[in-house]
């Protein structure tokens, strides 16, 4: 890539004006388009200074911040390792942002992250990995089920949390015909355990997996009525009127009841 472009996209993803920014985009595709996308990573590396801008600060660049996203998930599966690698970055915003590139990437990139989740104790790490793994739009995403079930038993919380919503989402993309038996009834007791997490946002995430589960059809009759009874306690609707005290649980617990 000749220098001056290199400059020009540069100074344009550094500036503070999104018309400019999005400009700077727009070259990176057309140079991407010249060179291919495996020799791409000097653009790849300056594209994903994007990933470190606070969108609550900047909302009008929300949109641009998610083409972003999408042009690096566009660039081949050589960057899936330097994406996994930079998750250890710091920053949380471009660690949620990197998490979406690997989402977007899609199944090629299941089972690097599976490898990078066994390789590593950091309960922080784990947890973007799994938050990855539930943005993978893909029936193969079965294959992260045992993982996303032993996170959720983890007793760092923000692990555990993430492992909870994260299931839901791969329920999403499993087909019913794809989950055995076994693993369906895994997930089932899992989420019961989780609903009784001492953490309110645990219970509210398990309650919302729950509810994915009986929208996408992954209950039986019966169990949809044990679940329907077991969400009428949540929300004090049984004979004995109790009821769950966080607000966010009965909320998803309210929605989870509509696919019953």
């Amino acid at each position: 890539m000749p220098d001056n472009s290199y400059r020009t996209i540069r100074a344009l993803l550094a500036s503070q004006h999104p018309e400019d920014i999005q400009n700077g985009l727009s070259l990176v595709a057309i140079e991407i388009a010249k060179i291919g996308s495996s020799e791409a990573r000097p653009l790849f590396e300056m594209v994903s200074t994007l990933f470190y801008i606070d969108v609550l600060d900047r909302p009008e660049l929300v949109p641009i911040i998610d083409e972003a996203v999408n042009l690096a998930a566009r660039l081949g599966v050589w960057v899936i390792p330097v994406l996994i690698d930079n998750l250890d970055a710091g920053d949380i915003k471009a660690q949620w942002a990197i998490a979406h590139v690997l989402g977007r990437i899609g199944a090629v990139a299941i089972d690097p992250m599976l490898n990078a989740y066994a390789s590593t104790n950091d309960s922080t790490r784990q947890a973007f990995i799994v938050y990855a793994l539930g943005k993978i739009k893909s029936p193969e995403i079965v294959k992260a089920a045992t993982t996303v079930l032993a996170a959720m038993k983890s007793d760092q919380v923000e692990l555990r949390d993430t492992a909870t919503r994260a299931l839901g989402k791969l329920i999403e993309s499993i087909p019913p015909a794809n989950l055995t038996e076994e693993l369906r009834l895994q997930i089932m007791k899992s989420l019961l355990h989780n609903l009784s997490d001492n953490n309110a946002s645990v219970r509210s995430k398990a309650v919302r997996s729950i509810g994915k589960m009986a929208k996408h059809g992954h209950l039986s009759a019966a169990e949809r009525e044990q679940l329907k009874a077991c969400c009428f306690r949540l929300l004090g609707n049984d004979e004995d009127g109790e009821w769950d005290r966080a607000f966010i649980v009965r909320k998803e617990t309210e929605e989870a009841l509509k696919y019953m």
